[in-house]
């Protein structure tokens, strides 16, 4: 491994570890419910309120279709370009840092460790794209959107921390995929939508 790689996994580590260690046990089971995609079915009625506002029910309909695209594209990706080609164990799977990582309990009160492999974190490849694609759709009507979509996607990868599922390196490339690929998606959205008769142009 370069010496430089080796340097920024020992960065990643140290950091995670920091960070991790930054809990109160009251929170350990908000941070749970929080890393669930459920628990924020309240923030997806909004915005799909605020579609219908600024366009129309048609259009919002449209746009909401769309997002098969960013979950497609983030989702599958986060998979199949990097934890099956990296295939870096979490930190709740690594065996260097047994007893060092602050783990909760899930709903059965089994230990929650997530999948094997953690680079990159598909929660943040998938919220970060959606809040991409949303600020993208939403930010021209008020520019705020882009502050509160991305805070909403920053909430949900800082859990992944706090569980010990997820290196800061995870989070952090995730998040930059995924905000690509909410790119793309809204770009084929929008030429897609905006030569639809009947639809309001994105």
């Amino acid at each position: 491994m370069p010496e430089w790689i080796q340097y920024l996994a020992e960065l990643d580590r140290d950091l995670f570890l920091f960070l991790n260690d930054i809990r109160v046990d009251w929170m350990d089971r908000p941070m749970y419910i929080l890393t669930k995609g459920w628990a924020w079915a309240w923030v997806y009625v909004i915005i799909i309120y605020f579609m219908a506002k600024y366009y129309d029910w048609k259009t919002a309909i449209a746009v909401v279709l769309g997002v098969s695209l960013v979950v497609t594209f983030a989702d599958r990706g986060s998979v199949e370009l990097f934890k099956e080609v990296f295939q870096r164990l979490r930190p709740s799977r690594n065996p260097l840092l047994e007893g060092q990582v602050n783990l909760v309990t899930n709903f059965d009160g089994e230990i929650y460790r997530g999948g094997k492999y953690g680079f990159v974190s598909s929660h943040a490849s998938n919220y970060f794209g959606l809040a991409t694609y949303f600020a993208l759709i939403l930010g021209k009507f008020n520019r705020k959107w882009w502050f509160w979509m991305m805070l909403w996607a920053l909430v949900v990868s800082y859990t992944r921390i706090y569980l010990g599922v997820h290196y800061p390196g995870d989070i952090f490339v995730g998040a930059l995929f995924g905000m690509l690929c909410g790119l793309v998606a809204f770009l084929i959205a929008r030429f897609v939508i905006n030569r639809i008769p009947n639809l309001k142009n994105l």
